[in-house]
């Protein structure tokens, strides 16, 4: 096999060295035979080093090097002196002794300290856009690459499936050819050849452009899958899966580093474990099916934690000292939590036809979130406690009609509304939207933001004060002191997190004793969490509307050809683009390069400088069509709703912040038309680790409804945050986000019912049996910590059968281990139930041990009719009050012990009925 690699890298270097590709692309391993020999060997022919993403090499190197010190003091603070122990060798030095010619491969164009590129080779590739099964998209496409001399290659899986695509081509009229020889792929072309790839892409210098099934009509090869109803906390939860190489808290051993999952044979079982590594040489091996007892570490600092000692009283001494300022914050929320409670507002009537007659009018179909989230809020008025609720919704997802429909409903009561806004453009909008739904009613909507003139806001403010105006609609001058209400009952925030210190205690004291309604595409994790703890509701809509598609996103160096033929694509099909640039003092000059780009486009621009009515009319002008491409600031960020603006150029991505940069990308996609959005940074430039993580995590979050994900792995690169004051951010260190939220929510629970929250003992089953997922079944960790999280949160007979049903579906037959996993699941699931405590296997006989309770709840009876086939095999008897059943396997004959103890288990739920 070493000869094999040797020959395919030697054949590459030399295809590389003549300027020509190698036929096929090798993804190159280090191959390391215990003593190094085939890595020494390899470097010391004149061959190439090829460094894939360096950038990730050093990280892991620092880590390493960090962990080596921290190894040596480990073993110098116990005492043991450390003896003929070389260090390693730092990555840099590595680099410089090494004399072959070296090759970085790197996703964004970076330098890296104390390495001088001799020369930068940029390999221009794009992922191929999704189309969705729209023909009319993909021929405007195909048109696009013929005229640029392109050869289009479609792949298709399967004789049958060619010849399928290649007839619906021929429907709508684009010319193709089924198969292609090399001769053919001299010419331009459409191509639909046999095969199958995980994604398309374009190599616009090569000319080349391969589209998938998956592009064409998003049939990745999924087999049967199904909708799984999550709770909220559980999709906000799901950021933090681990994987290799984080660090993770062990609520009984304190902060380790997860190194992977590992199957090990003890006492003749083999059992899947998690490997978590302490100081020093100390290794932690935990159970799958304890699990639940590790979770991933986040801080709010970037530096790595100190790891634990196994057995040391550090991590005792910290989580008591967390406990206690816990407790302290508990007090504090439970008394926010109390007065709110206690605090009566306004409890409005149910829905009267009018309200019923409004809400027939909204011209498009509701989702179900969004009915969902409208029953929510309705129920929320409806009491006399006053309401505070986090509407958390993807830009674009109709949470601006929830808040409308509440509008209505308080107006309709005699009560006024104030609809608070980040910016005036939004303000805007917002006030004409409500125009519109509420032009058959007698409604007064008023607006204050600098777009009004002195007079037209002093009428407004005199009707709010005399009770004229119904609901006014504005920015921060809304909080002004000369804002006096007649009688407000509900206020209604868009974007929070977009207010000042300020105005956010402006919009605390307008709160008191009103309903009030928080709008939000990507909440900041301070409101996440106070709306997890319960201080605040909150609400999801997850649903997109009907025919809406992801924003296709691309994230590259500045380009002005790409730029070009973004724009041109958009204009020929009759929409408009934004081109975010957000340096005010050039911003004409960047207009003039676009109009030179493109000359053939009408370009504006709009900035926060300009005067309320130069910027008024620039964006009125554009919304009426006037302009093709707007050259803008921030301004847009939120809330500007243009639905024929449906290209989105951002220049100096890297600059931005990850919800910003969301917020933006939501600007387009707003119609039943594919969006794209460019994400640009300019050419050479070195990114930052975290400007590299931001892009990347807004390139992988393409999906729609993937707000909360974002304020999820915002959190991750920014680290924790503050959560009730800078005073809790080493307390959040010392044990980890995660646990240091779950002990608030423990605490908060404990004071708010009296009840002190008790580990409640899992039923232990011990069986000398091999019950795991094997590696030749799910050879992927993360896949198999994932299913090992489903079999231990199984909870009824259905999610067995739909477990079965899925591992089949995906990873085929199961074998006989993994079987024996997922029943034993299920028998747990009986056992639970039935009031059982354990279930262990000691030498061949295995005792089914009831609880006090079970024992008094079950018909013995019925247990003793349905073993009497197994005879002897089965037996009964009582241990103080506790009933214990015991299989011995050596009388069990014919059947096997392990079906019998089954069957006695899928009978207790008839046998626990059957009493009642």
């Amino acid at each position: 096999m070493k000869d094999q690699f040797y020959q395919n890298i030697q054949h590459d270097i030399e295809l590389l060295k003549q300027g020509e590709q190698p036929k096929e692309f090798m993804k190159y391993v280090s191959l390391l035979d215990e003593d190094n020999s085939f890595l020494g060997n390899y470097f010391n022919q004149d061959g190439m080093v090829l460094f894939d993403e360096l950038g990730r090499i050093q990280e892991v190197a620092d880590t390493l090097e960090r962990e080596e010190n921290d190894w040596f003091l480990s073993l110098l603070e116990e005492g043991k002196t450390v003896h003929d122990v070389k260090p390693s060798f730092h990555l840099k030095d590595i680099i410089h002794m090494l004399s072959n010619e070296k090759v970085y491969f790197s996703l964004f164009s970076r330098t890296f300290s104390g390495i001088t590129i001799k020369k930068n080779v940029t390999i221009s590739c794009k992922p191929m856009q999704n189309f969705h099964g729209q023909m009319h998209l993909l021929k405007n496409e195909v048109e696009r690459f013929i005229q640029g001399k392109f050869r289009v290659v479609i792949l298709a899986d399967g004789k049958d499936r060619v010849s399928k695509i290649h007839t619906v081509l021929e429907d709508y009229e684009i010319v193709s050819k089924i198969g292609a020889s090399t001769e053919d792929l001299q010419q331009p072309g459409v191509f639909v050849v046999e095969g199958d790839l995980d994604a398309g892409f374009e190599l616009p210098l090569q000319r080349i452009a391969v589209i998938t099934d998956a592009e064409l009509f998003k049939q990745k090869h999924k087999k049967k899958t199904r909708t799984q109803k999550v709770s909220n906390a559980e999709r906000i939860k799901s950021y933090s899966e681990i994987k290799p190489g984080d660090n993770v808290v062990h609520i009984h051993h304190g902060i380790g580093k997860y190194i992977g999952i590992e199957t090990l044979l003890v006492n003749g079982i083999h059992k899947d474990y998690l490997h978590i590594r302490y100081r020093g040489e100390d290794k932690l091996f935990v159970p799958v099916d304890q699990i639940d007892l590790i979770q991933k570490y986040v801080a709010s600092g970037e530096k790595d934690p100190k790891l634990h000692k196994l057995g040391g009283a550090d991590w005792k001494k910290t989580k008591t000292k967390v406990s206690a300022a816990v407790q302290d914050i508990a007090d504090e929320l439970i008394k926010l939590y109390a007065k709110r409670e206690a605090e009566v507002g306004y409890a409005f009537e149910p829905d009267g036809d009018m309200q019923q007659s409004f809400e027939a009018a909204f011209p498009y179909e509701e989702t179900e979130d969004q009915l969902r989230t409208i029953r929510e809020v309705k129920q929320d008025m409806e009491r006399a406690r006053p309401m505070d609720r986090l509407v958390c919704g993807d830009v674009g997802y109709g949470k601006t009609e929830v808040a409308i429909r509440a509008v209505f409903k308080a107006v309709m009561e005699g009560k006024q509304v104030a609809f608070l806004c980040p910016t005036t453009i939004l303000a805007q909008q917002h006030y004409e939207t409500m125009l519109e739904r509420f032009q058959e009613f007698p409604i007064e909507v008023g607006l204050l933001s600098r777009f009004r003139s002195k007079k037209q806001q002093t009428e407004t403010i005199n009707g709010l004060k005399k009770g004229m105006v119904d609901v006014v609609v504005g920015t921060h001058r809304i909080l002004s002191k000369d804002v006096i209400y007649h009688d407000l009952g509900l206020l209604v925030v868009d974007e929070e997190q977009r207010f000042g210190v300020k105005h956010k205690e402006k919009i605390k004291q307008l709160k008191t004793n009103v309903d009030v309604i928080t709008l939000t595409a990507t909440p900041i994790p301070r409101t996440l969490h106070m709306s997890m703890i319960g201080v605040r509701d909150l609400s999801v809509i997850e649903t997109p509307p009907k025919n809406r598609f992801p924003v296709q996103t691309y994230v590259m160096e500045y380009n002005g050809a790409l730029v070009r033929e973004a724009i041109e694509r958009e204009l020929a099909r009759g929409g408009q683009a934004f081109y975010l640039y957000n340096r005010v003092e050039d911003i004409t000059r960047k207009v003039d390069e676009i109009q030179m780009l493109v000359p053939s486009a009408r370009v504006g621009f709009a900035h926060g400088q300009m005067s309320e009515t130069e910027l008024e009319s620039v964006i009125i002008s554009f919304l009426e069509g006037e302009y093709d491409v707007l050259v803008t600031t921030t301004i847009i960020e939120t809330g500007i709703d243009i639905p024929n603006v449906n290209t989105l150029i951002i220049h100096d991505a890297d600059k931005m912040g990850l919800s910003q940069l969301y917020q933006l990308r939501g600007r387009v996609g707003r119609s039943n038309r594919v969006a794209y959005a460019y994400l640009m940074h300019q050419r050479d430039k070195v990114l930052t680790d975290v400007a590299e993580k931001r892009l990347q995590a807004i390139k992988e979050f393409t999906e729609l409804g993937s707000g909360f994900k974002i304020a999820m792995r915002d959190l991750s690169i920014r680290g924790a945050g503050n959560l009730l004051g800078s005073q809790q951010h080493g307390f959040i260190d010392s044990v980890g986000f995660d646990l240091y939220t779950q002990m608030l929510e423990d605490a908060i629970e404990e004071k708010r019912t009296g009840i002190k929250k008790e580990e409640i003992p899992d039923l232990e089953i011990v069986l000398s049996t091999d019950a795991y997922i094997s590696d030749e079944y799910i050879p992927d960790g993360y896949q198999k910590i994932q299913m090992y999280k489903r079999v231990k949160a199984m909870e009824k007979e259905e999610e067995y059968l739909d477990l079965v049903d899925e591992l089949q579906d995906r990873f085929g037959d199961l074998p006989l281990e993994a079987e024996k996993l997922l029943r034993i699941a299920r028998m747990k699931v009986y056992g639970k139930s039935a009031g059982v405590e354990s279930i262990k296997e000691v030498n061949k006989i295995v005792s089914i041990r009831f609880t006090v309770e079970g024992t008094q709840n079950i018909n013995g009876a019925l247990l003793v009719e349905k073993s009497m086939k197994y005879g002897r095999a089965v037996g009964f008897t009582m241990d103080n009050s506790n009933l214990v059943i015991t299989i011995d396997e050596r009388k069990t004959g014919k059947f096997d012990p392990f079906d019998v103890l089954e069957e006695m288990m899928l009978v207790l739920p008839e046998a626990k009925k059957e009493i009642a």
